[in-house]
């Protein structure tokens, strides 16, 4: 399908949303961005394109956004995994916000929807993970659930309300223009760089170009199928150990020293600790007992053949999509202290 009219992107301001608004606009299609505090100006300094005031919690600020849309790139959501209520912060902000995207969209007249959900609703149990695979089963985690959850309640609202819905699963974007705080994902990158990962925790990552993935958001607009799920990533992980290498390659003037393995009851404690002083000071832990649990040792390699094949879907290597992060990381550094 042609896509030439108004597209408009949610969490425009995000790591994601904003590559992918510059993207778009790269590619001559008009593009409305939304953020959910207007103030906020620097992401879109330079950029020839409609800023608007919306938020996935108030279904009418999305109504209104979405007037004369015909694409839209359903990316805000809360994309953290530690709050002080999980359910409340992290759960119910993405189920909710799922079902008024749906609705507005619907009220609005949009032809097309392209749902940004994640890796963390395919089933990690079978290797390599694929989209019929189904969900994730695992059922520790807000931010898994939330995603599970919300992308399942997208298809059947899209369904009921015979609107178009493609889903895209992007892995742990990292790469290209950031504006503070760094996501989730790219904030591993500099924690490591800042050497503030002393424990070898045996986590992987898949990694994958956030650049990539904005093009994945729109080759799924005008060649995804409707209905379809497609996974954004990399076949092969990383782990944080190995990442840390290529840290130690870049730049050894930095001293970056390997995480130091310990014993996964050592981890717990360590894990325990850090858990406490989280509560204490009300921010997120550097790692949670719960990511221990859920994550240490487990492998998240994909098969992105169906994206590949049916998108054109082609990433960057891992290896160099690091590479690029970190280089750019420490050429920016001052602008995330």
């Amino acid at each position: 399908m042609a896509q030439k009219k108004l597209a408009l992107v949610t969490g425009a301001n995000g790591h994601l949303g904003n590559n992918l608004v510059r993207l778009l606009i790269e590619k001559d299609i008009t593009v409305r961005a939304s953020v959910r505090n207007i103030k906020n100006k620097e992401p879109f300094a330079g950029l020839n394109c409609e800023v608007v005031q919306a938020d996935i919690t108030d279904k009418q600020s999305l109504i209104s956004a979405l007037q004369g849309v015909e694409v839209f790139y359903a990316v805000g959501a809360a994309f953290k995994l530690w709050a002080k209520d999980p359910k409340k912060e992290i759960y119910d902000i993405n189920l909710e916000g799922t079902k008024n995207t749906i609705e507005a969209a619907v009220a609005a007249g949009v032809k097309r929807i392209v749902y940004v959900s994640s890796i963390a609703a395919t089933d990690f149990s079978k290797l390599p993970i694929k989209e019929s695979n189904g969900y994730n089963p695992d059922r520790r985690d807000m931010y898994f659930n939330s995603k599970n959850d919300g992308e399942q309640l997208a298809f059947e609202l899209a369904k009921k309300h015979n609107i178009e819905l493609v889903a895209v699963l992007p892995s742990a974007m990292i790469g290209s223009k950031a504006f503070a705080p760094l996501s989730v994902s790219y904030n591993i990158i500099d924690l490591i760089l800042k050497k503030q990962i002393p424990v070898e925790t045996r986590i992987t990552l898949n990694w994958i170009d956030v650049k990539d993935v904005a093009e994945g958001c729109y080759l799924a607009a005008t060649k995804g199928k409707n209905g379809e799920r497609y996974i954004l990533a990399n076949e092969k992980c990383m782990s944080i150990k190995d990442t840390t290498k290529i840290a130690q390659e870049l730049f050894p003037e930095l001293k970056i020293k390997l995480p130091i393995a310990v014993p996964k009851a050592g981890l717990f404690v360590a894990a325990w600790f850090m858990e406490l002083a989280g509560k204490l000071q009300g921010k997120a832990p550097l790692i949670t007992r719960k990511d221990i649990a859920m994550f240490s040792g487990l492998q998240q390699d994909f098969e992105i053949s169906k994206a590949r094949k049916e998108l054109g879907f082609n990433p960057k290597n891992s290896k160099q999509v690091v590479k690029e992060a970190m280089y750019y990381l420490q050429d920016n550094k001052e602008r995330f202290y």
